[in-house]
C-alpha cells in the first residue's frame, strides 16, 4: 500500500458555516430586523437581469416549498429609528406614547400600558419617513420634432 507523503490540503479560511443566510443577516444592517427580511422592489427591479433571473428562480422555488402556508399580506412601512425625546405629537401618537408633564414639571413619556418610559434620550423607536429608495418614474414621452420646412 502506498500513502501520499503530503497531507491533503484544506481550503483556506473557516469552515462552511450551516447557516450561512443567518449569518449573513446577523450583520446585514440594510432592509433586516429580527423578523424580516425586506428587499425594496425598486431595486429588485433594476438589478442586472442575471440577478433577476436568479431571484426570480429563488423566490418561485421558495414559493414551491412553503406557497401551502397561510401567508398574510405583508405591509412594508420606510421607518427610521429617532430617539423618543426628539419626536412631535404626531410621531409620539405613531409609536404609541403619550407625554404628560408631572407634578414636578418634568416631561413623561408613557407607553400604550400607561407605563413610564425611562431615558427617552437614549430610548430609539421607528418612525414612518419617505421612502428614499422609490421606484423610478417612467420617462415623460418626448414631443416629436419636425424639421423646419
Amino acid at each position: 500500500m502506498v500513502y501520499a507523503s503530503d497531507p491533503i490540503p484544506r481550503p483556506a479560511g473557516p469552515p462552511a458555516s450551516a447557516t450561512p443566510l443567518t449569518d449573513y443577516l446577523s450583520s446585514a444592517r440594510n432592509g433586516v430586523d429580527p423578523g424580516y427580511l425586506v428587499l425594496p422592489r425598486a431595486l429588485a427591479e433594476s438589478m442586472p437581469l442575471p440577478w433577476q433571473q436568479r431571484l426570480a428562480q429563488l423566490l418561485n422555488e421558495l414559493q414551491q416549498a412553503y406557497g401551502h402556508l397561510p401567508w398574510p399580506v405583508y405591509r412594508v412601512v420606510p421607518s427610521r429609528p429617532e430617539r423618543l425625546a426628539d419626536l412631535d405629537e404626531e410621531q409620539l401618537a405613531e409609536v404609541g406614547c403619550l407625554v404628560e408633564i408631572d407634578g414636578d414639571g418634568e416631561l413623561r413619556y408613557r407607553d400604550r400600558d400607561g407605563r413610564v418610559i425611562e431615558n427617552p434620550e437614549q430610548h430609539e423607536v421607528l418612525v414612518s419617513c419617505l421612502d428614499p429608495i422609490s421606484r423610478p418614474r417612467p420617462a415623460a414621452p418626448m414631443s416629436p420634432v419636425w424639421p423646419a420646412g
